[in-house]
C-alpha cells in the first residue's frame, strides 16, 4: 500500500509514529518536520542533563546503541525524511497540503499528505511577571534552554537562584542546582503546597519537610512573584515576592505547560476547553484524515470521564503507536488516562495515580482516604523503610478512585502505585485491593504488603470500626496542652513510651495495648483519647478492643508517631524521640 504521511512535530508521538508506520507498511512515505534542530530527545531529561546525571546532551538525543537521533539516522535507519528547522505554518484541509517554512531561508513550500499526524507538543507558560525578558530568566521547554541555564552554572556565573513553580520541572531543576552545583535556590510557588494538581496535600507537607532539610533549598509557599529586577546591563539581579527582594543570578521560569494548538485551531480542527486538540479513542481529530498525539491533545480521564490535560512523554510514546497503526489501517484505541506520576527528589520518592482526596471531594465524591504507615519490605530485612500510602474509595461504591505514596525506596513507591494504575482502568473496587496478588520475597515486599494493608485499613474504617485522626489534627490537639479536651494514649512499650510522659503528663498517658482489657478503668471517659503508636497498628487493635468494652470516645492517630514526625511537627525535641 502506498500511501504519504506527513508528520508536524518531532519530539515523542512524531518519531513513534512514524517509525512504527515505515515498520507496518515499508513502502509508505514518510515525511516529518519540526522547528528546532533537535530532535527525538527526551525533554524529561533536561533537569538531569543540568544536574549533570546525564553527561552531555547526547545522552538525551541518542538511541539505548548510542546511535544520534538526527535527520540521516531516521533515513538511514527508519527511511523517513525529517527536515529540522522548518516550521508547519499553514494546513489547508481541502487541499490536504502542508505549508512548511524553512526558517534559515525563508522559502516555503507545500507538502502534500494522505494522512497528517500532528505531534506540536506544548509551549511553556510565561506568566505576565515585569522583567521577564531580562538575561537569564530562561524556561524549561527544549534542549536550547537546558544549555543556557547549565552552561551558565557551570561557568560559575549563579550562586543563587529562582525557581518559580514547585511542580514537578521546577522542583527536579531545584535540586539540580542545589545538589550538585551548590547553588542557593529559592523555590517560588502561589499555591499552598508543593506539587499543586498532582500531589496530596498531606503527603505534599511531608516532602515539603524533606526539601526544608537540605541545604541551600528554600521553600516560599502562598508566594506573590511581584517583579524580575535587573541591572543597568539588562540582566537579573533579584527577584521581588511578597514584598522581599532576593538577590539572585539566574530565575527559571516553571510555570507549566500548554498544549500547542494553534497551528490545529486555524486549520478549523476541534478543540477542549483545556486547549487540547480533541481526538476521539482513534486519535483522530473532527478531520478523519488527521490525526493527533503528545502533549498538543486533549484526553479524557478514565476515574471522571472528563477532558484532562497530562504532558508526559510516555503517553506521548504510546499514542505516537496508536497512530501509527490506524493510520495504516488498524482499529487500534487509547481510551484515555487515569493520571499516573512520580517524582524523586534528595532520595524521596512520591508516586500518585487517579486522584487524590482532594479531588474526588472536588468532583463531588464522597470517599474514604486514611494514612497508613508501614515497612515496604518483610520488617526484619535490614533494606526494608517506611511508606506512606493513601488509598482513595468512593463510599457506596467502594470504586477505587486512586493512590499516593512515599517512600524513601523509589522502587517499592512506584511499583504499589503502577499495580494500582492498572487496575483503575477496570472500575476496580476496594476488595481488588485488598486481595491482589503482589510478589513476596522479604528483601522486596512484606508477607501483607503495605498496599493491601492500606486497603484492609479502607475496609476498617468504611466498616466504622476504625475513626482515625491526622497528623494535622493531632498537631493541633496537643498544643492545646492540658486545658484542652483530649488526651493522647501511648500503647507502645514504656522504653518508647517514657520520653512523652517526661514532656507531656498527664496530657499524655501510657497503656500497653497488650494490657489494655486489663485497666480499662484507666482509660479517661470524659476527654477524647487518641490512640498512639509507632505506625498506627497496635493503636487500632486497641481501639477495637476499646470499643468492645463499650469505650467510644477515641481516635486512632492515622500512620502513628511515624507519620508526625514526616508531617514536620515533631512530638518532642528531635533529639528526645526514638528513630
Amino acid at each position: 500500500m502506498s500511501l504519504n504521511v506527513v508528520i508536524i512535530g518531532a519530539v515523542a508521538a512524531g518519531p513513534k509514529a512514524g517509525c512504527r508506520i515505515k515498520r507496518l507498511l515499508p513502502d509508505s512515505s514518510v515525511t516529518m518536520l519540526d522547528r528546532d534542530t533537535y530532535i527525538s530527545y527526551g525533554g524529561c531529561g533536561i533537569p538531569f542533563y543540568v544536574s549533570g546525571d546525564v553527561a552531555d546532551l547526547k545522552g538525551l538525543t541518542s538511541t539505548s546503541f548510542h546511535m544520534e537521533r538526527n535527520p540521516a539516522f531516521f533515513k538511514g535507519a527508519k527511511g523517513m525524511d525529517v527536515l529540522v528547522g522548518t516550521e508547519a505554518v499553514a494546513i489547508d484541509r481541502a487541499a490536504k497540503t502542508v505549508r512548511a517554512k524553512d526558517l534559515a531561508t525563508g522559502q516555503e513550500k507545500a507538502l502534500p499528505y494522505d494522512k497528517l499526524v500532528i505531534a506540536t507538543g506544548s509551549r511553556p507558560f510565561v506568566p505576565p511577571i515585569p522583567g521577564v525578558e531580562l538575561e537569564g530568566v530562561v524556561p524549561v521547554a527544549d534542549l536550547h534552554h537546558a544549555e543556557a541555564i547549565k552552561n551558565a552554572v557551570a561557568q560559575g556565573q549563579v550562586g543563587s537562584a529562582a525557581v518559580i513553580g514547585a511542580g514537578a520541572t521546577g522542583l527536579e531543576m531545584a535540586e539540580a542546582l542545589a545538589d550538585l552545583w551548590g547553588v542557593e535556590v529559592h523555590i517560588f510557588e502561589m499555591a499552598p503546597h508543593i506539587l499543586p494538581g498532582l500531589g496530596d496535600a498531606e503527603m505534599a507537607r511531608m516532602m515539603e519537610c524533606h526539601l526544608a532539610e537540605q541545604e541551600g533549598m528554600n521553600l516560599h509557599l502562598s508566594a506573590k512573584v511581584e517583579a524580575i529586577l535587573g541591572d543597568d546591563e539588562g540582566k537579573v539581579r533579584a527577584i521581588k515576592a511578597d514584598g522581599v527582594e532576593y538577590e539572585v543570578e539566574q530565575v527559571v521560569l516553571a510555570t507549566g505547560y500548554r498544549p500547542n494548538s494553534g497551528l490545529a485551531q486555524e486549520a478549523g480542527l476541534e478543540l477542549e476547553a483545556n486547549g487540547g486538540i480533541r481526538v476521539n479513542e482513534l486519535m483522530q481529530t473532527n478531520d478523519p484524515d488527521i490525526y493527533a498525539g503528545g502533549d498538543c491533545v486533549s484526553l479524557t480521564n478514565l476515574i471522571t470521564g472528563k477532558p484532562i490535560y497530562i504532558p508526559a512523554g510516555s503517553l506521548a510514546n504510546r499514542m505516537g503507536r496508536v497512530i501509527a497503526t490506524n493510520v495504516c489501517g488498524g482499529q487500534a484505541t487509547f481510551p484515555g488516562a487515569v493520571g499516573s506520576f512520580c517524582i524523586k527528589l534528595f532520595g524521596l520518592s512520591f508516586a500518585r495515580t487517579g486522584l487524590n482526596q482532594a479531588q474526588a471531594e472536588q468532583e463531588g465524591l464522597n470517599c474514604v482516604a486514611p494514612l497508613v504507615v508501614q515497612a515496604d519490605r518483610a520488617h526484619f530485612h535490614p533494606d526494608n523503610k517506611l511508606m506512606y500510602l493513601k488509598l482513595v474509595v468512593e463510599k457506596g461504591t467502594r470504586r477505587v478512585l486512586g493512590l499516593t505514596a512515599l517512600g524513601e525506596n523509589g522502587d517499592a513507591v512506584v511499583g504499589r502505585v503502577n499495580a494500582v494504575a492498572g487496575l483503575l482502568p477496570k472500575g476496580a473496587v476496594l476488595e481488588d485491593i485488598s486481595n491482589l496478588e503482589l510478589a513476596y520475597s522479604p528483601p522486596l515486599g512484606a508477607a501483607v504488603d503495605v498496599l493491601n494493608a492500606a486497603a484492609n485499613t479502607c475496609e476498617n474504617m468504611l466498616a466504622g470500626k476504625l475513626r482515625p485522626m491526622h497528623p494535622e489534627e493531632f498537631s493541633r490537639r496537643l498544643a492545646e496542652g492540658v486545658g484542652g479536651n483530649t488526651v493522647f494514649l501511648d500503647m507502645r512499650a514504656i522504653d518508647n513510651a517514657k520520653p512523652f510522659l517526661e514532656c507531656l503528663a498527664p496530657q499524655w498517658c501510657h497503656l500497653p495495648q497488650e494490657t489494655l482489657t486489663q485497666h480499662l478503668d484507666e482509660v479517661p471517659r470524659d476527654k477524647d483519647v487518641v490512640l498512639v503508636c509507632n505506625s498506627g497498628v497496635r493503636s487500632y487493635e486497641g481501639q477495637v478492643m476499646l470499643d468492645a468494652a463499650g469505650i467510644h470516645n477515641t481516635y486512632n492517630l492515622s500512620g502513628g508517631v511515624a507519620a508526625v514526625k514526616k508531617w514536620g511537627e515533631p512530638i518532642l525535641p528531635v533529639k528526645d524521640q526514638e528513630e
